[in-house]
């Protein structure tokens, strides 16, 4: 059998595919989280890493509309804080909350348009069909900017996405961040 090499596009598409644990699957939807059954990864993103339940310090509640809105637009998180975040899809749509940087989040966006039926099932999303409910644990364990974002096609492009400022423990202390100086 002859050893065989992928094109070169075809190769980047499979990396960057896998790279975010997506993979093709033609026309289905995606399927909700199904609960407690399947063990959550915790692996360390740059938006930080799946929670443990039993260490939420709060509940936030986000709704997803047919307006491509988010409510609250906007959250505030404490670096370390583990939020457990009850997502309710109040529309008639199909949606999903991603939480990520805004650089991930854009590129996964751009690959949802070429492939809109993407299969792909991380513990920092949840796919919710009209009118139920799905839930994340989350840990913000990083400092920053990041976003939630619906990345279904279209959804997105229509401004379907929220802020999430997390502030730096040191800033909250009121001690200035050191690292951020050069010596």
């Amino acid at each position: 059998m002859k050893n065989r090499t992928l094109a070169p596009a075809a190769a980047g598409l499979i990396l960057a595919l896998s790279s975010f644990g997506l993979h093709a699957h033609g026309g289905k939807q995606h399927a909700p989280r199904q609960g407690a059954a399947q063990p959550v990864v915790k692996e360390q993103t740059g938006w930080g890493i799946a929670g443990d339940p039993k260490r939420a310090s709060r509940t936030l509640e986000v709704v997803m509309t047919d307006d491509m809105r988010f409510s609250p637009s906007a959250v505030q998180v404490s670096e370390g804080e583990t939020l457990r975040i009850v997502v309710r899809n109040a529309g008639q749509l199909m949606h999903e909350l991603v939480i990520g940087d805004r650089e991930a989040l854009k590129e996964h966006a751009e690959l949802m348009m070429r492939f809109p039926g993407m299969e792909h099932d991380e513990p920092y999303m949840a796919h919710v069909p009209p009118g139920d409910t799905a839930e994340i644990v989350w840990t913000f364990n990083r400092a920053g900017e990041f976003e939630f974002a619906c990345l279904l096609p279209g959804h997105y492009q229509a401004g379907m996405l929220a802020r999430v400022k997390v502030e730096s423990q040191r800033m909250a202390s009121g001690k200035p961040d050191s690292s951020r100086f050069l010596p």
